[in-house]
Order: C-alpha cells, then structure tokens, then sequence
C-alpha cells in the first residue's frame, strides 16, 4: 500500500494526511481496471478516456442491497427486490417495466487521465453542471490539475483547462458561486493555499497565501473548505496542528489558532458563517466558533485515540457530521447536541474508508467509498434504530479514493479511482 495523500518538502521532509490517496493495484496496470469485484463491474474493466454505453447485457454496475432499515424484504417493492437490479442504461433505481417506459440514457461517464487521480471537486456554478477539477498524484514536485467538462450532445468528456502544480494537491474545491456572478476561481492546497482564476482560453494563479513568511519551510497543508455562507472565507488545517481562517478577498489571515495536539487533516463549516469543525491525528473532532474562539468544543474522540481523516458536515441538518478512523472500514456519525458517543457506525465496507460525502439535497443520506472498490449509499431516516445496511452500493474495479456529489443535480455522483474520473446518474 503506498503512503497516500504525502507531500515532499525541501531537504525530505514531509507531510500530508496518511492513509489517503491513490493506491497501485497489483494485477493490472495503473489505468486499467485491476481485479473485478463481480460481474457486475466488468462493464468498466476496459474504458477507454470516452465514455461508452453499457454494452454486456445482464450485467449490472448499479446493485441495489437489501436494506433492514425498515424495507420489508418481502415486499417486491422494497430495495431488495431483485425486479430493481440494473441491467440497462437507465441510472434510475426503478423496475424493468419503468425503464421500457423511459428514453434510454447514459449511467456512467468515464474520464481517462494520464496520470494518478487524487483530487477532485465538482463545480457549483449553474452555468457549468457538467464541470469537475481534478488533481494528480505524482510523488515528485511536477503535479498537474485538469479541467475537465462533459459535452452532454456527443457524451464526451474534454480537458478545457490544466496547469502545472507544486506537488500533489491534498484538496481541490471551486467557490461556492451558484449563479456565477463572482470571478470564477478555484482553490488548491498542498505546500500553500493557492487561488487560480479559471478563464475561457487560460488559467493563471490569482494569489499564494502563506502565513509564515519568515521561514523558507512552510508545514503541508492537508485539507481546507471554502465557507459556502461567506464566500469570503477559506479555512485550512495542516500538520503542524494549527488552523488558518483566510479572508480571500484581501488575502489576510483572519485568525490562526492550534486546534489539536497533533496534526490536523481536515476541516469543514458548518452552513454557517462562523462555526467549523476540525479532525486530527490526535483522534478528537473539535468545534470551533470564530466569534469566541478562546474556547473549542471536543465533540468525539475515537477509542484508543485513533487518527479520524475526513470530516463531512451535513449541509441539510448542521447538528450532523461524519468522519472515519484511519485503516478503518466504518463511518461515525456524531450528532452534535449528543456529543462524546456516535449516533450511528456504518459497517458496510470490508476494507478501510478513503471517502465520505452527504447527499446535497437530502439530510439523512450519505455515501461512502472505500478500499474494498465499492461506494455504498446510507440512509440515516430510521435513527435511532441501528443502521444496518447501505441502500445502495456500486462495484468498481479499483480502490475508490474520492467520491463528491453533485450539489446541483441530485441524480448524479463522482468518484475516482486510478486515473479515472467516473460520474455516476444514480
């Protein structure tokens, strides 16, 4: 398993959040579809950078599971009845007769890259649905990020964009500009916070932010938010256990403030102005609020203080979040006016979670991807009953490294694995 998510600095040293980022799978090359984990997968075991219809009759990408979340497996309607299985082009989860009855459209496009996909973030702006960034994963200095957008008339993927990048980047994230109407920017983290300004024919780097200008070391930066209330601000957490609240608009620090005991991996607002969370190698999420920050709330703290990776705020309900242990195969859901004990653990994965992301428009719906190649689709209605199965699961034919769903059109989901970028109508 190589060391994901790392970053080199000058004279060797180095950062980034363990455990996370592309991994090489034996057995195959780095772009093909390595092992197949049923057959239900190997439509994807050869996709070329174009994406292509489902050609294999009977063969199912989309497998929906039995759920003991209230379904009654005898009831033909319930998710576990097998009339639901997928074996078309249509993305819908809907029976046989449903799907004659709909004009046929595509259930996955694939995007092949050049090199190793880490990062990944899918854009808000209306006017650009079908539009997603992507980063590399290159252990050297030599990082690239693309561009990508689907022409929806030829069903193709094309690069509209690329530029060079200092190292793998830890996070990629658009501005949360819905209608368009600000400039159209995307930020990056790796050795710094990095602004670019995505233009019709260039994109250029709009600003460097860097809050320890009297050193030549800088310590990596493994993940950030952009604050959708406020646009104005961008939060990061990095490994020498602080985290920095920038104002983009006039590319100061707001604040920096030692949020953990050791290294911090990730940070999230809440649908807030004010209010984020952080999670660390010290095994503790931890609330802050920029209004009164002399204080912070440990919300969770993992048993034998195992390192959570990622955290996830539930944009729908705020009293929601997730997170996940690492070279662990469950998902913990805390709620906050709870705090200390989950409210749920979601135990459907078999190998360790690399993912987690809320569904945009619903507040009980969650997915999660993880090593064991599959992403599997949870729903949290029936708490606090215990949450048993996921609703929902999908096969690839690697290591799912990072999965985000598409806040502007509900249907649609995006993961990568290897050097694909595969979106998925659900």
């Amino acid at each position: 398993r190589s060391t994901r998510g790392i970053m080199s600095q000058r004279q060797g040293q180095r950062g980034g959040v363990p455990g996370l980022g592309p991994k090489r799978v034996e057995g195959g090359s780095e772009g093909g579809g390595g092992r197949m984990v049923s057959a239900s997968s190997s439509v994807l075991a050869s996709q070329p950078s174009n994406p292509k219809r489902e050609t294999k009759d009977g063969k199912q990408d989309m497998e929906l599971v039995a759920s003991n979340n209230g379904g009654d497996k005898n009831d033909p309607s319930s998710s576990s009845s097998t009339s639901n299985n997928r074996g078309g082009k249509d993305g819908n989860a809907t029976s046989t007769s449903d799907r004659q009855e709909r004009p046929e459209k595509e259930e996955i496009y694939t995007y092949e890259a050049p090199w190793l996909v880490y990062g990944m973030n899918w854009s808000v702006r209306e006017d650009k649905k079908f539009r997603l960034a992507i980063g590399s994963f290159v252990e050297e200095y030599n990082n690239k990020v693309q561009i990508v957008e689907l022409d929806e008339d030829s069903g193709k993927f094309e690069c509209t964009g690329s530029f060079d990048h200092p190292y793998p980047t830890t996070k990629i994230q658009w501005m949360p500009d819905r209608p368009g109407s600000r400039p159209d920017l995307l930020a990056t983290t790796g050795d710094y916070l990095r602004l670019w300004k995505v233009e019709k024919d260039r994109v250029s780097m709009e600003c460097l932010l860097n809050n320890n200008k009297n050193s030549e070391f800088c310590a990596p930066l493994t993940s950030f938010d952009w604050n959708a209330t406020d646009p104005s601000l961008v939060g990061t957490s990095s490994i020498d256990t602080t985290c920095t609240i920038w104002n983009v608009e006039t590319s100061q620090a707001k604040t920096q403030l030692i949020a953990h005991d050791k290294e911090v991996y990730d940070i999230a607002f809440a649908p807030s102005a004010n209010v984020f969370a952080s999670v660390g190698a010290d095994g503790s999420v931890r609330m802050f609020d920029l209004r009164s920050l002399e204080h912070s709330t440990i919300i969770y703290e993992s048993q034998n203080l195992v390192p959570l990776l990622r955290l996830s705020w539930n944009k729908q309900d705020p009293n929601y979040l997730a997170t996940f242990l690492m070279d662990h195969n469950h998902v913990v859901i805390l709620d906050i006016r709870s705090p200390a004990e989950p409210v749920a653990e979601l135990k459907g994965h078999s190998q360790p979670v690399n993912s987690i992301a809320w569904v945009a428009h619903s507040s009980c719906h969650i997915c999660s991807g993880g090593d064991d190649r599959q992403a599997l689709i949870w729903d949290l209605s029936p708490l606090p009953k215990p949450i048993i199965d996921p609703i929902l699961a999908y096969n690839a034919q690697a290591e799912i490294n990072t999965l985000e769903w598409s806040a502007l059109q509900p249907e649609w989901v995006a993961i990568t694995l290897q050097r694909r970028l595969q979106i998925l109508r659900l």
